[in-house]
């Protein structure tokens, strides 16, 4: 059968990090390419609890169909919590969405059309430009430096006819880097006068290893600011559930959308989640997730430090879950990737997070679902390999 694809489904193409996830699947292969949350900080035994209390008293409503906007008593949950930042937000303003990936999708539908500009990070995540390249937008890449995007970068000429900024302030996927609060004021200052749309991405915020939070850019520019959160991260990813936070208006018109993708997101897990986050389980649990990947962070920056050559750079995340490695300028992490998988080891290369002008000497690493030990053999073989690339042995680690 030759299947009559749209000119939009052609265009599509897989994602890098679920090609390179196949492979990785292989019990001798160390990965640090999936963004994956370590599976020791799933709360199994209150899920399970949860659930039982879900299922015994509140199955009829949880196993069936429920409103598009979500679980009302979860929407004044999240509410709540997000004004404390100083910006008081209403339930109304509230859309839970089947993971925060469907938000990038609907927001897509919303405010792309083809051609229009969207302005990204340098680089950005690269499912947010899976999800808006569907729409064919054109995108202009921010300049960025090792905090983040450089607000002064964004000039009038930039900013003109721009449907929105997408940024991931809060431990950025790739790179991990966090913007400052100076610039944070900066944007939202931008977005303020320009009346500049920005979609704020923010998974990863509650993994800040000193538990130190930053404003949220909504706190800073309510009305110009579309704030979208997961529970994946400080729960479960396989839950799928996430939200998003923006003027009534566009909340109306998101909901529109969601309506003709999925009708709703599923009732049970809705449910289940509220009974968990609602007694406050998160105030104790979340600790512990910043704990482990903290520790996993730290012997990982020093396994970086002990195996990798001259020439090699990299940050230094103050939370999250990835660090940004920049090659010598003669490497390509794409090529080095096939070697890598060789030698039992995997990342992802950091030309497919670049909307625009690629710099194929990057890669990511993610450090969290790998035991201490592992991560030190895994950057030994990755450091032996990248010193064997340049011709010459690491000053840190003979060839063997």
């Amino acid at each position: 059968m030759q299947w009559p694809f749209s000119r939009r489904a052609k265009a599509l193409t897989s994602s890098a990090i679920r090609e390179i996830l196949k492979v990785t699947e292989q019990p001798d292969v160390i990965s640090f390419a999936g963004g994956l949350p370590s599976a020791a900080t799933f709360p199994v035994e209150a899920m399970q609890v949860a659930t039982r209390k879900v299922l015994g008293e509140q199955a009829e409503s949880a196993l069936q169909y429920g409103p598009s906007e979500g679980l009302g008593k979860l929407r004044e949950w999240i509410a709540k919590e997000y004004s404390r930042d100083g910006a008081e937000v209403r339930p109304s303003q509230v859309l839970l969405t089947t993971g925060s990936q469907q938000a990038l999708d609907l927001i897509a539908k919303a405010l792309i059309d083809p051609g229009s500009r969207v302005l990204v990070e340098t680089p950005t995540y690269l499912g947010a430009l899976q999800a808006f390249s569907l729409f064919e937008p054109e995108y202009v890449s921010v300049a960025s430096d090792e905090q983040g995007l450089l607000p002064e970068a964004l000039t009038p000429e930039v900013i003109e006819g721009a449907r929105f900024l997408y940024a991931l302030p809060n431990f950025q996927n790739p790179t991990g880097r966090r913007l400052p609060l100076a610039r944070r004021e900066a944007l939202a200052a931008i977005a303020r006068e320009h009346d500049l749309p920005i979609v704020e991405d923010d998974p990863y915020g509650e993994l800040d290893y000193q538990g130190e939070r930053l404003a949220s850019l909504r706190s800073l520019a309510p009305k110009q600011v579309i704030h979208l959160g997961s529970f994946s991260k400080v729960l479960a990813p396989g839950l799928r559930l996430g939200y998003v936070i923006a003027d009534d208006p566009l909340i109306a018109k998101l909901v529109q959308i969601k309506q003709a993708a999925d009708l709703h997101t599923p009732s049970f897990t809705q449910q289940v989640i509220y009974e968990i986050v609602s007694q406050g389980f998160l105030t104790g649990h979340i600790p512990g997730i910043r704990a482990l990947y903290a520790e996993r962070c730290r012997a990982m920056l020093a396994a970086l430090e002990k195996h990798m050559p001259a020439g090699v750079h990299w940050n230094r995340p103050e939370g999250g879950m990835f660090i940004w490695v920049t090659l010598p300028e003669s490497l390509d992490s794409t090529e080095l990737l096939t070697e890598a998988i060789r030698e039992r080891v995997a990342f992802v290369p950091g030309a497919p997070f670049y909307a625009t002008a690629p710099q194929p000497n990057t890669l990511r690493l993610s450090f969290v679902t790998v035991e201490p030990a592992r991560i030190g053999e895994g950057i030994q073989r990755l450091g032996r390999l990248v010193a064997r690339q340049l011709g010459g042995a690491s000053e840190h680690l003979p060839l063997v």
